[in-house]
């Protein structure tokens, strides 16, 4: 390894001929049988790339990630390798006999479908580092659905797992899926009135019934559900059931899709000011209705801004497990938050001997 002691380059080498030592005695009692597959469900991997290809694919994508890397940020880089994918860089197994057909005319609608999902899932493994459930697990499919008419549009199905890539990369994950809609030459998702409304009853409902990060209101909902050109949807979450918008023809359920809240209310919304700026930097088209959402809540100067009024029950939905040691709006209260530092990585957790101390 590069930067680092003798000492310490042994020590990772040790670690490498253990874990290859390790991972074979795991194969062996695999292929005996008895458990739900014949083989290890987790690759070694050494670094971002590795782990993408591994989650998502496709064969070959890691050698190009650690290419781009060198010269491209991760946005940047999660958006390239989606363009590559759409335009046939990689190898899916299934070549076109034809080299010369366009985009839109070298696979037929399945193979579209396959490519729209392949290109947003690893898109979103580089966003979220490669190591939360959300690329595998929080979007649950991507499909080519129709407008009423009868354009083509994309639908991205969220699931619960989204909420562990974060507000913004979930948001960048319906970014990521219009580059993909604009490079297949598809149209824009084109919501009817009650499925815009739909979205608004089903978002404050999930709030009420859950919880969600961001207060939105009506108007945002609206701005937002009227405006993203992708459909925003997902599997059902919540055994609570809208009671106004029901039996919609596009969207499949009566209950609370909660990946579709988390991202459309925590992620587009809530992330609006952060967005803004990543789609000047990627220079994004389509997207200067979300600046509308960012002067709402950046108007106004910090002093004449309404102060919140204190609220004794502030404590009554803190996650559990997250101490809190404050009282309500006073400076200088305490509180975990979740991060990453050097000393422990992407994936372990580290506390100061302060903070335990205290915390018993």
């Amino acid at each position: 390894m590069q930067g680092c002691s003798e000492e310490m380059a042994r020590y990772f080498a040790t670690l490498d001929v253990k874990l290859g030592h390790i991972y074979e005695i795991a194969k062996k009692a695999r292929e005996v049988g008895l458990d739900p597959t014949e083989f290890p469900e987790i690759y070694p991997a050494k670094d971002l790339a590795s782990r993408v290809e591994a989650l998502t694919g496709p064969t070959g994508v890691a050698g190009r990630i650690r290419e781009l890397s060198k010269k491209m940020d991760g946005e940047e880089t999660a958006f390239k390798i989606a363009e590559e994918i759409v335009n046939g860089k990689f190898d899916l197994s299934e070549k076109d006999e034809s080299e010369e057909k366009s985009v839109t005319d070298r696979f037929d609608p399945a193979e579209k479908n396959k490519i729209a999902e392949l290109a947003t899932r690893a898109a979103l493994s580089i966003l979220t580092g490669g190591i939360t459930a959300a690329p595998i697990e929080g979007i649950s499919s991507v499909k080519i659905r129709e407008n009423f008419d009868r354009t083509e549009y994309l639908a991205i199905y969220f699931a619960g797992p989204i909420r562990s890539a974060g507000g913004t990369e979930a948001a960048l994950a319906v970014l990521v899926g219009d580059w993909v809609r604009t490079l297949l030459k598809l149209d824009k998702y084109k919501p009817t009135q009650k499925e815009v409304e739909r979205y608004i009853e089903e978002v404050q409902a999930y709030k009420r019934e859950v919880n969600l990060q961001y207060p939105s209101s009506q108007e945002e909902i609206r701005t937002a559900a009227m405006n993203i050109p992708i459909e925003i949807t997902g599997e059902p979450t919540e055994r609570v059931e809208v009671s106004g918008f029901r039996d919609l023809t596009r969207v499949e359920t009566n209950q609370l899709r909660g990946g579709a809240c988390l991202v459309l209310n925590d992620g587009i919304i809530g992330k609006a000011h952060k967005l803004t700026k990543i789609i000047k930097k990627l220079d994004i088209l389509g997207w200067k209705w979300i600046e509308h959402l960012q002067i709402k809540k950046d108007s106004g100067d910090d002093e004449e801004k309404e102060r919140i009024p204190p609220k004794d029950k502030f404590i009554a939905k803190v996650i559990t497990g997250r101490p809190v040691f404050a009282y309500p709006s006073r400076i200088g209260g305490f509180r975990v938050r979740y991060g990453r530092s050097r000393n422990t990585g992407f994936a372990a957790v580290g506390l100061n001997p302060a903070t335990m101390i205290l915390l018993d």
